[in-house]
């Protein structure tokens, strides 16, 4: 055997790479001296790119597939160097491996409060966070621009500058969008594409895309967060008398509860809150607080009478209705004499003018005629 031979057997004939950390975007193939022998083979999975690096130039990218380093599928590589001695002797090159598949799951969070005029609140600030896809579309710009020379990249190496991209694009949108803090919610699907758009165009520098963008949650500040939910309370609360008891009673237990501060002097307050309340509950009946100008042994006045209004029967024709003071006004005139036939609702039947209190006192207005006459 010859020391050609010899030292064509010691060089690497398969380059191939597998992939298992889920993490690494990038791994060059390490061999010492970089020294890959002619007619080699490099195989390239789904998933994967492979881009070839011939002294410090990018000479070709290799999709998917079975490739045999050689001249007839290596065009771009010849013309970088003219091979006269017939590619016999391995040559100083260097392959990597770019991972085309999906980064899923990824992380984004605004690290600070974004500041926005909200047109039910005001100037308020608010926190967003969710997920976002990455995918290596352009492998050969992708080491270009990002990875250089790096032989093992991984996702954490670019996330930071992608979660700085994200917050910065949603700040932006979120801020000119107009949508009330309270609407936010509904309307996350249609921010997300917003963010997306706006995000892909600034990464499709990079050789990369954001394949999926999901806003997960927007939340306010905690004390606007709290101010809110007193607000939704005192909208359920409805009667404030009410809520005002029932808040009370909270307070009396939870003094009543709490060992701190001297229990007995807590049982104490809690007892004398009680009592409070219960006269108060007393004096105001069920259904609501009595005016504060009303001393609490005042009887409270009676409801106003209810004025009838009446019906007039007269030859089999009905007419009406006629308020009392009309009634008057037709005795006056003799329109409406004892004998005429009146009703009211709730009155059981026609009954003769005469006989109902109500309107007797019309025909007694006038002095009756002196007896005997």
């Amino acid at each position: 055997m010859s020391i050609f031979d010899f030292l064509s057997g010691q060089f690497i004939d398969v380059i191939h790479w597998t992939d298992d950390t889920r993490d690494t975007m990038v791994w060059r193939f390490e061999r010492e001296g970089h020294e890959i022998k002619y007619g080699a083979k490099l195989t390239v999975r789904e998933g994967q790119a492979a881009v070839f690096v011939h002294e410090g130039q990018l000479a070709d990218v290799f999709t998917p597939g079975l490739y045999m380093l050689e001249t007839n599928n290596m065009p771009i590589l010849t013309t970088l160097n003219h091979w006269d001695h017939g590619f016999r002797s391995p040559f100083k090159s260097e392959i990597y491996y770019v991972n085309t598949t999906r980064f899923n799951n990824l992380k984004w969070g605004t690290k600070n409060p974004i500041m926005l005029r909200d047109p039910e609140f005001g100037p308020t600030r608010i926190r967003a966070f969710g997920t976002y896809t990455v995918r290596v579309t352009d492998a050969a710009k992708f080491l270009t621009e990002i990875v250089g020379t790096d032989g093992e990249f991984t996702m954490d190496e670019i996330s930071y500058q992608i979660r700085n991209i994200i917050v910065q694009a949603f700040s932006r949108i979120i801020a000119g969008a107009g949508i009330p803090v309270l609407d936010m919610a509904a309307n996350t699907a249609d921010l997300g594409k917003l963010v997306a758009t706006e995000i892909s165009a600034v990464v499709a520098d990079y050789g990369l895309s954001i394949p999926e963008f999901y806003i997960e949650n927007i939340s306010l500040p905690p004390a606007v967060e709290a101010a809110l939910d007193k607000r939704t309370s005192m909208g359920l609360a409805g009667d404030l008398n009410r809520f005002t008891q029932y808040s009370t009673a909270e307070a009396m237990t939870a003094a009543a509860q709490n060992p701190a501060g001297g229990g007995g002097m807590g049982a104490g307050l809690g007892m004398g809150m009680g009592m409070a309340m219960a006269q108060q509950m007393a004096e105001q009946g069920p259904w609501g607080a009595r005016p504060a100008s009303q001393p609490a042994s005042q009887t409270p006045p009676p409801p106003p009478p209810v004025e009838h209004v009446w019906h007039i029967a007269e030859g089999g024709e009905t007419s009406g209705p006629f308020s009392k003071a009309a009634m008057g006004r037709m005795a006056r005139e003799g329109k409406l004499t004892r004998q005429t036939h009146v009703w009211t609702p709730g009155q059981d039947g026609w009954m003769l003018a005469e006989d109902v209190a109500e309107l007797a006192q019309l025909f007694t207005v006038l002095p009756p005629p002196p007896p005997g006459a």
